[in-house]
Parts: C-alpha cells; sequence; structure tokens
C-alpha cells in the first residue's frame, strides 16, 4: 500500500484533533492576553494629564517628516562605522584569540599582553573608553592621527568590542576536540595548517550566533559616537531639537535605528535555530590549539 493510500487510525486522528484544538486555543489565548495589555498601555498613556503635550513633544508627524532626511543621513554614519569597527572587530578578535589559545614559547609576551587588553576592554564602560580615546588620544598631537570624532569614536568601539569577539572566538576554539587537532598533526599537517584548515573552520562555525549577537549590538552602540560631536542619527537630532525643543527627532532616529537592529536580530535568531547552536558545549573547554 502507497503512502498516499494510508489512513490514519480513528486514536491518531483523535491525537491530532487534540493537538490542533490546543494549538487553537492557545493562540486565541495569546491574541487575547496582548490586546488586553496594548489596551491597558494606551489606556494609561492617552489618559494622562499631560498626553496631549507629551504627543506633540514627541510624536509630531510634520516635524517628523522634516527632520527626516537629516536624521537618515546620520544614520548613514552610524552604518558605515558599524561597517568598518565589525570588519576589523572580526579580523583582529580571531587574530587575538588564535594568539591567546597558542602554546608556542615565542608567543609568550603576545599572549600576556592579549589577556591584559581583553580583560581590561572587557571590564570598563564603552562610554568611560569614548571619553579616554576621544580625548586622550588628540591630546598627543600626534601629526599621522585622525582626530575627527567619527575616527575617534569609531576606534573606541573597535577597542572595546574586539576583546568580546576575541573571547568569543578562543571560546570556540577551545570548543574543538583535541583529538581534531591530533588527527591533523598524524597527517603531517604544520601547525598553522592545523590551525587554518581544521581548528578555525570548525570554530568559526561554532560561535556564529554569539558572534552575530554581538555584531547586532554593536551596531546600536555606533551611535555613542555621538558623544565626541560626531553628527550621527543621534546628534542630527539633537541638533534638530535645540531651536524648538521639540523631541521628535529622538523618536525618528529611534525608530530608524530599530528598522536595522530588528530585521538582524530576527536574521541571527532564524540562523540560530536553522544551526541548532549550542555553543562550546559541543566541544571540550580547555583544548587549545597548538599543544
Amino acid at each position: 500500500m502507497s503512502p498516499a493510500d494510508h489512513v490514519p487510525s480513528p486514536r491518531a486522528q483523535a491525537r491530532t484533533a487534540f493537538r490542533r484544538a490546543q494549538h487553537r486555543r492557545a493562540l486565541l489565548v495569546a491574541g487575547v492576553a496582548t490586546a488586553v495589555v496594548v489596551a491597558a498601555v494606551l489606556w494609561v498613556v492617552t489618559t494622562a494629564p499631560g498626553w496631549e503635550r507629551a504627543r506633540d513633544a514627541f510624536f509630531s508627524p510634520e516635524r517628523a517628516w522634516e527632520v527626516l532626511p537629516e536624521v537618515a543621513e546620520g544614520l548613514w554614519l552610524n552604518l558605515r562605522v558599524w561597517v568598518v569597527a565589525s570588519v576589523v572587530g572580526l579580523v583582529v578578535g580571531l587574530l587575538l584569540a588564535v594568539v591567546r589559545t597558542s602554546r608556542v614559547p615565542a608567543l609568550f609576551p603576545a599572549r600576556v599582553v592579549t589577556v591584559l587588553y581583553v580583560d581590561v576592554f572587557r571590564g570598563v564602560p564603552v562610554l568611560l573608553v569614548l571619553l579616554l580615546v576621544g580625548f586622550g588620544l588628540p591630546a598627543l598631537r600626534l601629526e599621522w592621527l585622525p582626530t575627527s570624532a567619527a575616527f575617534l569614536g569609531g576606534l573606541a568601539i573597535v577597542l572595546t568590542y574586539t576583546a568580546y569577539l576575541a573571547e568569543i572566538f578562543r571560546s570556540g576554539i577551545e570548543s574543538v576536540h583535541p583529538s581534531q587537532v591530533a588527527a591533523a598533526r598524524s597527517l603531517g599537517l604544520t601547525r598553522g595548517q592545523t590551525v587554518r584548515r581544521v581548528v578555525l573552520p570548525q570554530a568559526v562555525r561554532n560561535v556564529t550566533a554569539p558572534v552575530a549577537s554581538v555584531l547586532v549590538s554593536l551596531q546600536k552602540d555606533s551611535g555613542l559616537i555621538s558623544i565626541l560631536g560626531a553628527v550621527d542619527a543621534i546628534r542630527a537630532a539633537q541638533i534638530a531639537t535645540t531651536g524648538d525643543y521639540n523631541f521628535t527627532p529622538y523618536v525618528v532616529a529611534g525608530v530608524l535605528f530599530l528598522l536595522v537592529s530588528i530585521p538582524l536580530t530576527r536574521l541571527v535568531d532564524a540562523w540560530s535555530a536553522r544551526q541548532g547552536w549550542r555553543g562550546s558545549l559541543r566541544g571540550v573547554a580547555g583544548a587549545g590549539v597548538l599543544r
């Protein structure tokens, strides 16, 4: 009998009908609960004594349309900083992870410097790094160093997020089972070939999801460069607000950031679900690379 001719038993049909009924009931409950919460929030907001003034100050359609070009132009600077910082952070972070997990004696000083760098920049708030880099480096008066707010802000973000990416890549490298390295060396591969062809491909695949999550956070924190005076989306909104103290430009900037971050977040979630990511649990931590 072909699969098309198969007829489920009455018990199987009853189980299927029960599951469908449960699913419909769950959807109904979720929809009703969501509607109640949304309605309650809207009622609280719209019945507040200062709602009309807040609506005019934060949700003015005319003001939003007026400042949209300037804020969107500022967002373009945020996106450029994000792309450059992501590329530099990924490359440098991976190199630092390789250095830190290496057991080559000649690289011991580099390992110490890497550990100190990661510990410092993971422990210092990114806002403080921005202030120190943005006002400290120009004080050195180095002629070859660019002093634009966008460059210094991007450099501070790179320094901070590279430390986080280095730790994530290190966990990915240590998740590769030692037998993989031993097998590669037994086949005649050198230390460098083992790292490039065996360890790194598996390590990067193991930590794709957390790396992507960090890059999404980096996209949001790119707005912090406005502290140094860079005219990004947030700074453009601040400039537009100065004249009339209407805060709609800030709402416009927030919406533009959401239009970028929400799709990225959903893509990361979909990728994680598709890959069945389980992080460094897939291997044995502490394996190291070049033993």
